[in-house]
């Protein structure tokens, strides 16, 4: 018991030295991480698309949701770079926070879903997938830490609300068609995180609001 208690112990040391350690890092640092971490989410998120886009029916484009059934719709976000420059820094990074919060549950639904996606590169997509979960969660870990930094309004997180796809037919095409319009929702949204990280990064680093 001694032993276990010593080992235990050790956990707890580990664990309590890595968070110090992180909330000991700038946020010009975590910002840059962050920004590294979503570049890679949007990129593999993009490469899926592609994937997907080698072996989907044209009939299955006809019956996909329109992007404006994307579960994150709802939240009101900046269009383009000049809104994101009028938005508080702490308001934007609770936008990404809660943009990435959204998609815990769906991408385990993809992650699941996938098991019998009827597509030739079902194996090469579901090792993409998981890898997108394990960055979508190291990116999520270390915005809290940021946001910790920020203060309250970077902490804030916007509900929205994921109904899943259980109501989806299971023939093929609607298989495809659904999981390709999760998909498209969540390369338009890692899209969305990787931009505003990147001119939270800029506005954080006093740059000229112009370069950003």
């Amino acid at each position: 018991m001694a032993q276990r208690r010593t080992g235990g112990e050790k956990l707890l040391m580990t664990v309590l030295c890595t968070l110090a350690a992180c909330t000991a890092v700038p946020i010009s640092d975590l910002l840059d991480r962050a920004s590294q971490r979503s570049d890679m989410i949007h990129s593999l998120s993009t490469t899926l698309t592609h994937d997907l886009d080698s072996h989907f029916p044209p009939i299955g484009r006809m019956i996909m949701p329109r992007p404006s059934m994307c579960h994150t719709s709802s939240l009101q976000t900046p269009i383009d770079k000049e809104q994101a420059l009028q938005i508080s820094e702490s308001d934007l990074l609770s936008l990404v926070r809660s943009l990435l919060q959204a998609w815990q549950d769906p991408l385990v639904d993809l992650s699941t879903s996938v098991k019998t996606l009827p597509h030739p590169a079902q194996n090469s997509i579901s090792n993409k997938i998981q890898e997108l979960q394990e960055h979508s969660k190291s990116l999520g870990n270390g915005l809290d830490i940021l946001s910790g930094k920020m203060g309250p309004a970077a902490q804030a997180v916007y509900s929205l609300p994921y109904s899943g796809g259980n109501d989806i037919n299971p023939d093929r095409i609607s298989k495809l068609a659904y999981f390709n319009f999760l998909l498209s929702c969540f390369r338009r949204d890692s899209h969305k995180i990787d931009s505003f990280l990147k001119v939270l990064r800029c506005r954080l680093a006093k740059t000229q609001p112009e370069r950003c």
